[in-house]
């Protein structure tokens, strides 16, 4: 799985880094950043529910 991240709608909640901070993490300028280049087998299921409780739909995991 590969993770994505529209940092140009993101609004900085710091939802996603809190449900699956293996993958995301808040950026050095504010929106939320990926930094690892495959989501690790182990949360796959993390990096997804980050996804389906972003407030404002901007990750996208597959």
């Amino acid at each position: 799985m590969i993770a994505e991240v529209d940092r140009e709608g993101c609004i900085e909640c710091g939802l996603c880094p809190s449900i699956c901070p293996e993958v995301f993490r808040m950026g050095d300028d504010g929106p939320a950043e990926v930094y690892v280049d495959t989501v690790p087998e182990a949360v796959e299921s993390s990096a997804v529910e980050a996804q389906e409780s972003c407030p404002v739909s901007v990750i996208k995991v597959e």
